[in-house]
């Protein structure tokens, strides 16, 4: 008798802490797993509760830029003069159809002077692949300023007397690339960063 009454007490403690541990993975997991509208709508509370999605609202809040213009200092500017922006001897540029925005400075009288800066996004994996790749096979340097990686290099024109060069810079999904030849106005790059990122 007292060997059943034990284990009918074991059993029902047994049933009881099942229960217990039940009710309490459903407390927890129901205010994570199926979300009230008032918690699901709430930013703090989706902010706090789900760490590991912060990356993706971290990058895609960085919007791409859509002005040429407005992306650069009045510095930049005063150094770029009269250079023409965008001109359709040059093909596509400004807004692309994916959000892409490719800035030409350049005038088309002349022979080699100009740049041109391709503003796109660009995942983590691809970027670097493309930086590295940049490093290894053709002598760019790259060091990590503004919290990013940038990377470029400067060579003699095969043409002209005149420095050519490419200057690469990736940050939350987004890749800065600008190629020029004999336009290279000072602080160009860290002004697009400066209104992208900051």
């Amino acid at each position: 008798m007292k060997a059943r009454s034990v284990a009918a007490v074991a059993a029902l403690l047994l049933i009881a802490g099942l229960t217990g541990c039940g009710a309490a993975s459903d407390g927890d997991g129901g205010s994570s797993a199926s979300p009230s509208p008032s918690e699901s709508e709430s930013p703090t509370e989706s902010a706090s509760a789900s760490p590991t999605p912060s990356p993706t609202p971290t990058a895609a809040a960085v919007a791409l830029p859509t002005d040429c213009r407005a992306i650069l200092s009045e510095d930049v500017l005063s150094q770029l003069g009269e250079t023409p922006l965008n001109d359709a001897a040059f093909g596509p540029s400004g807004v692309g159809p994916n959000g892409t925005l490719t800035c030409i400075w350049r005038d088309p009288g002349a022979d080699t002077t100009g740049l041109v800066t391709t503003i796109e996004r660009m995942n983590r994996g691809p970027a670097l692949d493309l930086l590295n790749d940049l490093a290894d096979t053709e002598g760019f340097s790259c060091f990590t300023p503004d919290g990013g990686t940038r990377c470029e290099k400067t060579w003699q024109n095969e043409q002209y007397p005149v420095t050519d060069g490419r200057t690469l810079f990736w940050r939350d999904d987004i890749l800065i690339d600008t190629q020029y030849s004999n336009l290279a106005p000072t602080g160009y790059t860290a002004s697009i960063i400066a209104s992208i990122f900051d």
